[in-house]
């Protein structure tokens, strides 16, 4: 099959399209012939040796986190899907490729209404919105949220998820996305070049803050995170796309009870995979079904144009997932 290679670390000229094995799938595992992958800023850390996928070094390192294609094979034990079935989900790696193995139970059903080369758009952003805002940090109708760069793939799902379950979102962006981020439907949009998003949180819940901050920036976004969230809300810590660290002040901290969690989805084991895989197929998927929500696409590149996509997501231009056409 053919297949994006990392052979080395380094700028986007070390990227391969080659030639490599089919894997092969495990007795709980099926096998799906990628029609499309999308990008993610995990391709650009692991491509650059920042990021490596879990587990010990592959023979080909293949990046990719997410995918939407058609089953070509069982393992052995499979029996919730079949031969032919359309289906999209998230991996560990390996997803830009001709063909992934994954388990079943973390494959998910491509939603009506939403063509197979579109739906590699859903996967890893609206699960990591999720299991953010809503697993982690519980946000439920009438709640409060502020999610950064929300025109992002994980903003834009992060605005939809909010406005489905009944929750209202401020988020921040450039100049160029507040229109993008308005028409999605959050009901503050903050231009970080002009304001001041911790001020402009406060004025919004009357100096009250959110229920939950949804962060992929980090780096000195964290004290004014802090004091934007509420007394006993909680902090999501999804990226670092700013800096990877932080200093903030403990006092700041104390009285409102926060909490402060990190999360990435790619390094959990198995179980939760699946659990937070599960949760996400009952309690999204449906919602895409009757139109309360839909993939944010800003644009499509060749698989041959590897390294465009990867200059491209390095521009941080886009709005919504930049999509990879495999086959």
């Amino acid at each position: 099959m053919r297949a994006v290679v990392i052979p080395e670390y380094g700028g986007v000229e070390v990227l391969e399209v080659r030639e490599v094995p089919d894997p092969v799938p495990g007795p709980d595992e099926v096998l799906v012939e990628v029609a499309c992958s999308a990008m993610n800023r995990a391709d650009l850390l692991q491509r650059m040796g920042l990021y490596p996928a879990p587990g010990p070094k592959p023979e080909f390192e293949i990046p990719g986190m997410e995918f939407a294609g058609t089953i070509a094979a069982l393992g052995e034990r499979v029996v919730g899907w079949s031969a032919g079935d359309e289906v999209m989900g998230i991996v560990s790696g390996g997803a830009k490729a001709e063909r992934v193995a994954t388990h079943e139970r973390m494959l998910q059903r491509i939603p009506a209404g939403v063509s197979l080369r579109d739906a590699a758009a859903i996967p890893e952003v609206f699960m990591t919105a999720h299991d953010a805002l809503v697993t982690q940090g519980e946000l439920t109708s009438g709640g409060t949220a502020l999610v950064h760069a929300g025109a992002s793939g994980v903003g834009t799902a992060a605005i939809q998820i909010a406005k489905a379950i009944g929750a209202r979102i401020a988020v921040t962006c450039s100049t160029s996305k507040v229109a993008a981020c308005t028409e999605l439907g959050a009901d503050v949009v903050i231009d970080y070049t002009e304001t001041d998003f911790a001020d402009a949180i406060k004025e919004w819940t009357d100096r009250q803050g959110v229920d939950v901050v949804l962060d992929v920036i980090g780096g000195d976004y964290l004290a004014r995170n802090i004091a934007s969230v509420r007394v006993q809300g909680r902090i999501i810590q999804v990226g670092v796309m700013g800096a990877p660290t932080a200093t903030f002040p403990l006092g700041a901290l104390l009285p409102k009870r926060a909490a402060l969690i990190g999360t990435v989805l790619r390094s959990r084991p198995i179980e939760q995979k699946i659990d937070a895989n599960q949760r996400f197929c009952a309690e999204l998927l449906p919602r895409f079904d009757d139109g309360s929500l839909r993939p944010v696409i800003d644009s499509r590149f060749a698989l041959d144009d590897i390294a465009g996509a990867h200059e491209y997501m390095a521009t941080n231009a886009n709005v919504g997932k930049i999509l990879l056409d495999v086959s």
